[in-house]
Parts: C-alpha cells; structure tokens; sequence
C-alpha cells in the first residue's frame, strides 16, 4: 500500500499541473490524434488490386507508410523532370519485376521513397524525441544519452525501407515461379504431347489453376497474342518483365524450336527436368547452409537458457548452504 502511495505521488509530481489553455491543447491533440488514427485505420482497411490483361483483379497488400502518404504523391512533381527518366525506366522495370505495375506508377513510387523518410522518419523522431525528454530517472538518462544513434538509425530505415520492399517483394514473387514452373511444364509437356497446339495448352492450364504470378504473366502473353503479336514476340517480353533466370532459360529455349521446327514436347520436357533438377540442387544448398545458420540461435539463446534451467537450481543450493 505505501509503495502504491508512493509510486502515486512521484507521477502526480511528474504531471504539470494544466491550465484553462492546456486543457483546449490536450482537447485538440486527443482529436488530432483520433483523427490520425481513423485515417490509418481507413487505409489499413483498404483493399488495392491489379487488374490483369483478361479483366481479373490481383489483390495486392502496400505497406502502411505507403497506404497513408501515396494520396500526397500528387504534390511531388519533381521526378516529372526530364532528368529522372533513366531513374523512372529503373523503377518501372522493378515494379514490373514485382507485378504492382498497375497499383504503383514509377513517379508515385518515387515520392513514396522521398515522402516516407521525410514524414514519417520526421514524426518518429520527434515522438522519440518527446518521449525520451518525459522519461525519469537512470532509464531517460540512457536514452538521452544515446538519443543520436537511435534517431539516425531510425531515419536510415525510413530511407531503406522502400528499396527494401520492391526488392523481397520481387524475390517472394521469384518464389512463386520457382514453386509453379516444373508443374506447369510438365502439364504442357502432356497436353502437347496430346496432340494439343502450345497456345491451347497454356490457355487450358490457366483456367484450371489458381491466379499466381506465373499464370498471370502467361495470361498477359496470350492477350497479346491474340491482339496480333507473333508468340516470340510475347514470351520474350513475359521473360523482360519477369527478370527470373529459370523462365528465361525456357522461354530462349522455345524461341529457338519455334524458329528450327523442333517439337515443343521435347523441348519442353528437357526444361522441366533441367530446372527440377536445379530446384534440388537449391534445396540441397539450403539444407547444407542450415547448420550454420542454426549456430548463433543456439549459442547465444539456446544454450543459456538450457544451462540456467539445468544449474540453476544446483547453484542456488550451493550459495544458501554457503559453499561460495
């Protein structure tokens, strides 16, 4: 009870008293906060889609900063310039990659990588700022004594981490090809080897699969086809955008028995098992690399804590008997 009173008194003391004037100030920021949080509750609920080449839409998920800052993209006119159309051709090949080509433009993408450092790197380390100078005793000296390093390493997320995105966004959507391409050519190593023609095979395997990143750039490749581009002509364009080695090395491979007259069944099913062969080989490297991996968790945390479990209680016998 006295240390209750007591803990009462020192936060009673730690809170200035407030004015007639502080009271309106408290008022405005609990609404300006309100506020602020309704706005990014309103975003996080709001659902962005891709429209595919057949009229389908693609969920895609943003990230919070881009959800809130991408309606103020507008007012960055900067990378309009002339100057930043190298940088903007960069950008647009990544988001491509990534397949948020249709939710994201390169110049919006672009503001979202000088807006999110500047507003919410700002904010973040005025709130930290705020906050360290309120906190009391040995803990606030702490913080304020290495308040620098915590705010500039803050600010280097905040620069990073829109990079960072577009860049696992791009390897989780090479996983995606990785996991679907064996299977998909060997659906179309049979429905070829079945006397069926190579457009009617993909077509007929992109209705009865699950919309992923390989059927979507497969179903872009046919609605060209079918607008009068040559099937070359579409397989290597989906080969540029999706920049993954795998579908590449196919996609050459069936240009070049397009242009000799060779079978496709054949072709195809040397692909399938070359790159079968090349996800073991992946599989197998990862499984080598786990051991190592696994090597810092187990020293660091694991360990310790099997030790403390296990002589603990032997330590705590010896020191109440008095052996130490």
């Amino acid at each position: 009870m006295n240390i209750s009173l007591l803990l009462l008194a020192q936060s009673e003391a730690w809170i200035p008293p407030v004015s007639g004037l502080g009271r309106l100030a408290v008022i405005a920021w609990t609404l300006a906060a309100l506020l602020a949080g309704g706005y990014m509750g309103a975003q996080v609920m709001q659902i962005r889609y891709a429209t595919l080449a057949d009229g389908q839409r693609a969920r895609r998920k943003l990230p919070l900063s881009f959800s809130m800052l991408l309606p103020f993209t507008v007012n960055v006119k900067r990378f309009h310039r002339a100057k930043y159309q190298t940088l903007r051709a960069q950008t647009e090949t990544q988001l491509v990659a990534a397949g948020y080509d249709t939710v994201l433009s390169p110049v919006e993408f672009l503001a979202l990588r000088l807006l999110v450092p500047l507003v919410m790197g700002t904010g973040s380390v005025l709130m930290l700022y705020l906050l360290f100078a309120r906190l009391p005793g040995g803990i606030g000296e702490g913080m304020r004594e290495r308040q620098i390093f915590v705010f500039v390493s803050l600010v280097l997320y905040f620069v990073m981490s829109p990079k960072l995105w577009l860049k696992r966004t791009i390897r989780e959507r090479h996983r995606q090809f990785d996991r679907a391409l064996p299977f998909v050519l060997d659906l179309l190593t049979l429905s070829v080897e079945a006397g069926m023609d190579f457009m009617s095979s993909i077509r007929r395997i992109i209705e009865r699969r699950k919309v992923d990143a390989l059927s979507e750039e497969f179903i872009r490749a046919t609605r060209e086809m079918q607008i009068g581009r040559t099937r070359r002509e579409a397989l290597r364009d989906m080969a540029k955008r999706a920049q993954h080695p795998d579908l590449s090395s196919v996609v050459s491979a069936l240009c070049q028995a397009d242009e000799l007259g060779v079978g496709m069944g054949t072709i195809l099913r040397i692909q399938a098992d070359q790159i079968r062969q090349r996800r073991f080989q992946r599989a197998e490297k990862l499984a080598n690399e786990a051991p190592v991996k696994l090597l810092f968790p187990l020293v660091c945390f694991i360990f310790p804590s099997v030790f403390l479990v296990l002589l603990g209680p032997i330590l705590l016998e010896m020191l109440s008997t008095g052996v130490f």
